[in-house]
């Protein structure tokens, strides 16, 4: 009987493996199909193009020493050891490590495990590039805003500027007027004191 149940679980992880390594081989992105004990089992060929990597050094290796050691990356443990034995399965997991060959990268991580053949599929999306184009879009919105705060600061600047000498032109234009009025009312006056003597004079 327990023979015939181990039998039954061997087929089925085999034909699990062969649907998962079907589909890791057409995949466009980087998969990983790992054993319960974090053991590579089968890869992708987009993997090795995208890490520079060959068979000999990936497969039947214990993931965190890939690559002499530069896949022992601290939120891939935490992933694999910790958060996906609990819910199963993960999604956009975020992680970013500066590689030996290709440099600093920005991996989103899928992964699933199924615990009825003792497998996990570990995809690995690189938006490197839309991170890097997000940071530079960040940085240039920032610029902008601090651009456009200058100017509007500039523009009030200005516009103050511009307020205190319409004041100025205002008052003067008013001061103008009183001083004409000024003129105009001593030049009536002195018509009116004129006249007055006139008619004041003996015939």
């Amino acid at each position: 009987m327990t023979n015939k149940k181990e039998t039954t679980v061997k087929e089925s992880r085999a034909l699990a493996l062969h649907y998962m390594k079907t589909l890791v081989d057409v995949a466009r992105e980087s998969f990983l199909i790992l054993d319960a004990e974090l053991r590579v089992i089968s890869v992708s060929p987009s993997f090795y193009d995208s890490f520079q990597v060959s068979p000999e050094q990936t497969e039947n290796k214990f993931v965190f020493d890939l690559g002499d050691g530069q896949w022992d990356i601290a939120e891939l443990k935490k992933l694999l050891e910790e958060i996906l034995p609990e819910k199963k399965v993960v999604k956009n997991y975020e992680v970013t490590h500066v590689f030996e060959k290709i440099g600093k990268r920005t991996m989103l991580l899928n992964a699933g495990q199924v615990d009825a053949v003792q497998l996990i599929i570990l995809a690995m999306e690189d938006i490197t590039d839309r991170k890097n184009l997000e940071e530079k879009l960040a940085t240039y919105t920032k610029d902008l805003e601090a651009e456009v705060a200058k100017r509007t600061e500039q523009l009030a600047d200005r516009v103050k500027e511009l307020e205190t000498l319409n004041k100025t032109m205002v008052g003067r234009e008013i001061k103008m007027v009183e001083l004409k009025k000024e003129v105009e009312d001593m030049k009536k006056a002195d018509k009116n004191t004129a006249r007055a003597e006139t008619d004041s004079r003996p015939i």
